[in-house]
């Protein structure tokens, strides 16, 4: 039997890995005991009603600009003086970051193991807004061979050394991998290098799993 090549997924961390904050206002709120319906941003979920995403969108301000906003709303709602995303995402998730991972990415990341397909996270921000004890608390990412997290290099996506950086960590060429950001301004940062990527899509996290599976030449099985 021939050798199969071999391929790596590379993954964005929020979004991609985990739910969105604004799919789980409910859980958070129950978490730092807030009123129900505290919490009223939606970003993609309705763009519309939130100017501040769509600042964001529209390159005007920075993804961690609209999560520092964010975190410092949520902070006043609850006397709290804080400024770091970290503070907000402790307190919201802290105690259960397991209930906020996506269903379809476990299952994805198991046809991916089974077929000997390499991992990798690339995160602007991923213990920047999570914290580092976040990661502890999550098992699964031991899977991961490569983690590069911007927090540490400073280098943020769509800059290409970011891309080059977990390319050359994985020791693969560009073509060998797939690529999964919830952000476009990511996704065609990857395009330009010749990484083929696929642009997640929060209210359809099934397809867009099944997406990246098919360009590994890998069928998502049913979980």
């Amino acid at each position: 039997m021939t050798a199969r090549p071999p391929k790596a997924l590379i993954l964005d961390f929020g979004g991609v890995i985990s739910r969105t904050l604004f799919e789980t206002h409910d859980l958070s709120e129950k978490a730092l005991g807030l009123p129900a319906g505290s919490l009223t941003w939606q970003g993609p979920f309705a763009p519309e009603s939130d100017p501040l995403w769509q600042a964001m969108q529209a390159d005007e301000i920075t993804e961690r600009a609209y999560w520092k906003a964010r975190t410092k709303e949520v902070g006043q709602l609850l006397g709290e003086d804080w400024s770091e995303m970290s503070d907000f995402v402790r307190a919201a998730r802290g105690a259960d970051p397991d209930a906020v991972i996506r269903p379809e990415f476990r299952t994805a990341i198991a046809a991916c193991k089974a077929a000997g397909i390499r991992l990798a996270v690339l995160s602007n921000e991923l213990d920047l807004f999570y914290g580092a004890d976040f990661r502890e608390k999550l098992p699964f990412l031991a899977d991961f061979e490569v983690i590069i997290d911007a927090t540490y290099t400073g280098i943020l996506k769509p800059d290409p050394r970011a891309y080059e950086a977990v390319l050359d960590a994985l020791a693969l060429p560009a073509s060998a991998c797939v690529f999964v950001d919830d952000q476009m301004r990511n996704i065609k940062g990857a395009e330009a290098l010749g990484l083929p990527a696929v642009h997640f899509d929060v209210m359809d996290p099934t397809r867009s799993y099944s997406e990246a599976l098919r360009l590994l030449d890998l069928e998502r099985t049913a979980p």
